[in-house]
This record gives structure tokens, sequence and C-alpha cells, in this order.
């Protein structure tokens, strides 16, 4: 690679833009024939060979650049994407010219830029919505490559917002395609108004979409900078509100009709992304001083443990089961969140502990107690909470205690909680208690 000269480039260029010429003309004159199958042929050797050249050679993308090899390659696909035949023979031309403008991209911001300039948006449009996966894939690739922070400000352009539209499409369709999906962990999620102004454009199904690859990003563990943690908190900002908004959306799921209903489903989602961000130390703060947040979680958690007890349905408690048997209804969990969310909200905050009070929450994490099949681990997220709810907090402790004390709480569930009643100079207080080994 590294011993190629220019005029091996130069020639590969002059056969590329001859079999463009003839393509051109019979297009143009229909009767005028032309032996197709060898032009793509020919196209597709020459891409081979310009893409394996590119692999980890700067100075070849560089003689290649300036020679005018990318224009001329991003004119051949949309001219290749006007012929109207899915033969074998087109889409291995098209992937092997892709493939060439993802390798003399590689670690190379000249070609980059070029290839942005001459492609974006247009060319990736064209190859995001082709009916050939790979095609799509080596698109993503490229699109990947050339992405950085201020190219992803570009797409905040509403003529431009369809492109990532288009991508999120892809990683719904095609799992597997691991380019879609790193364009937006690595790129997109970086920039909270992109994904503001794209949820606005979602379907309720595209945003359950979304909103899992903001999870897998708000789950990993690795360090994150200081930049990366502002767009977090700023998607906390975004999705609380939008939780905020939905909530009562999840009580269609008492009905059997609505077990399906997609609103309800988004509403899922965003309390699971609100508990991870919660679980993180950077984002907790800025949430538990979120207005309206911990208020709106205490009086979710009231409606639907209502609905329970109204009728019966997913928000009913049961241990009926079996242990073989599982639920796969999209509610089977939602109050456990509910409840770990609450505790989270509290952790080590005077403030929120006593608004919890204020709005009468403790009674009912204390009635959400019992194991529940519906609700896996609620008796553990129920711990949780009542423990930041009583760590250096008096008056929570009292009213747990009197609750006992007037058979409002179930001593056994105390117990279960490793905490006990103690009475002390006529004040009961609340202790943990250490379970013998």
């Amino acid at each position: 690679r590294e011993m190629a000269e220019e005029s091996v480039f130069q020639n590969l260029l002059e056969i590329l833009m001859s079999a463009s010429s003839e393509i051109e003309q019979a297009y143009k004159n229909s009767c005028e024939l032309v032996d197709l199958d060898t032009c793509l042929l020919l196209i597709a050797e020459c891409f081979r060979c310009l893409r394996n050249a590119c692999v980890e050679c700067a100075k070849n993308q560089h003689v290649m650049r300036n020679l005018g090899l990318i224009s001329t390659s991003v004119n051949l696909i949309r001219l290749l994407h006007g012929i109207q035949i899915k033969e074998e023979l087109l889409l291995t031309a098209l992937r092997c010219s892709l493939q060439f403008l993802g390798n003399i991209a590689a670690g190379n911001g000249d070609s980059q830029n070029s290839i942005w300039k001459s492609a974006f948006p247009d060319l990736f449009l064209t190859c995001l919505t082709y009916s050939d996966e790979k095609i799509v894939a080596y698109c993503c690739m490229v699109l990947f490559t050339c992405l950085n922070s201020e190219k992803v400000r570009e797409l905040l352009d509403p003529g431009n917002l369809t492109v990532p539209l288009h991508v999120l499409k892809v990683y719904k369709e095609q799992l597997e395609s691991e380019w879609s999906f790193l364009i937006f962990t690595d790129h997109l999620l970086k920039c909270p108004e992109l994904v503001k102004a794209l949820y606005a454009k979602l379907s309720n199904q595209e945003r359950v979409t979304l909103l899992e690859l903001i999870m897998v990003n708000v789950s990993e563990k690795n360090p994150v900078t200081s930049e990366e943690m502002n767009a977090f908190v700023r998607h906390a900002d975004f999705l609380a509100g939008c939780f905020q908004e939905k909530c009562e959306a999840v009580l269609k799921l008492s009905s059997a009709a609505d077990a399906e209903d997609e609103e309800a489903l988004v509403t899922i989602r965003l309390l699971d992304v609100l508990c991870e961000m919660t679980s993180n130390n950077g984002q907790l703060e800025h949430l538990q001083a979120l207005p309206g947040l911990l208020e709106t979680a205490i009086d979710t958690l009231r409606l639907t443990h209502l609905a329970g007890k109204q009728t019966v349905n997913i928000f009913t408690a049961t241990h009926a089961m079996t242990g073989q048997e599982e639920i796969s209804h999209p509610a089977v969990g939602f109050k456990s969140h509910l409840i770990r969310l609450i505790g989270n909200l509290c952790y080590k905050n005077k403030e929120n502990q006593d608004k919890v009070y204020e709005l009468d929450g403790i009674p009912l994490i204390l009635d959400n107690c019992s194991i529940d099949d519906n609700n896996p681990f609620v008796n553990q997220w129920a711990v949780y909470a009542v423990r930041n709810l009583t760590e250096q907090n008096e008056r929570n402790q009292e009213l747990i205690a009197q609750m006992e004390e007037k058979g409002l709480a179930d001593n056994s569930t105390l117990e279960s909680m490793g905490l006990e009643i103690e009475k002390r100079d006529d004040k009961l207080v609340l202790r943990s208690v250490r379970k013998k080994p």
C-alpha cells in the first residue's frame, strides 16, 4: 500500500469516470446498447482496490482525496442509485463504494469533511433507506466515521433531522447493526437539544427505542467527562418532565384491553431510565432538587395502588403464582420502580424525606411491602425506601413507630426490614436490628 504511486489512483479515477459516462449515456439514449454488467463489475473492482489501499494509510487517503476521488465516488453512487435494477452486480458496486468512503474517512478529518460536504444529507438519506441491509450498514459506518460534535449540531436543522430519524429506524429494525447503535451512543446522545428535537418527532414505539438507547448509555459504569455529565443532567431534566406529563397514562394498563397502550409503555420506560439516573451520584442530586418529580412519583404510586384495590388487575398485589409461571405484562414491576425512585430521591436528603411525610407517602409505601408477583422485589425496594426515609429523621421514625403501635403497620413487615420499635422516655423509636448470623 505504502509503495503505490499516484498514477495508479489516477488510472482508477479515469476508469470510474469513464464508466460513469457510459452509464449516463446509456440512460440518456436508451436505444444505445451498453454492457452494463461489465461496467458494474469494473466499478466494483476499482472500489475494492481503492478501499484496500486506504486501510491505515494516510498517504494514500491524502492522494486520493486530492485527486477528487471522493466527489467522483459520491456522484457515481448517486448515479448507481438511479439505475432501476436490483441485481447483485449493482448491489456489489454500491457496497464497495461505501466501504471505500468509510476507509478513506477513517482517522482522517480532511476526508471526513470532504465526504460530509459532498454527501450530506441526500446521499446518507438515500442509502439509509435502501432495501439492502449491507448498504444500510455501510452507510451507517460512513456516517459514524464522519460525525463529530460540530456535525451533530448540523442535524438540529429541521431539514437534516430526517437523518437521525432514519438511523433510529435502522437500529429498531436491524438490531444486529452495530453502527446505528454507535451513532447514537457515541455521538447523538451527547447533544441534549438533538434528543429533545428527535423525541418530539417520534412515534411512541420509536420513543421506547430511543429510551432504551439512553438506558444503555446511562447504565455504563465508565468514568464520564464533565461535558458528558452535563448532557446526562440535561437529559434527566427533559425525561423527568416527560414522565411528569405522561405518568397517568400507565393507569390505562389496568384494563386488559389496553395492555399494549403505547403511551403507557413510554411512561414505563421513562420510569426505568429515571430509576437508573437516580442510582448515579452525579445525576442524583440534580434530580432530587427537581420540582415536582417526587410528588409525581408518590401520586402515581397512590393512583396505581388504588386502581389495584378497586378491581383485580395488573396493579393488584398477588402471590398466587407457583413460581413456574412468568407474567409478561408490560406493567410488571411498575410499583416496585416507583418505590425505588422515591427511595433514591430521599437518599440523604432531609427535604425530600419531609416531603414524603407531608404527602402521606410513608403509609403508602408500607402498604406495598407484601410479596407481590406483579412487582418482583417490591419488598426489598420498600425496605430500601424506608431506610432512606428514616435515616437521621426522627419525625419519620416516630410516624412508623406510632403506626405499628396502633396496628397500622405490620410488625412482621418491620422485622423483615430489619427494624423494630423501642420505647425510650415515653417516645417510640424505630431502630435497626442486626440479624444474628
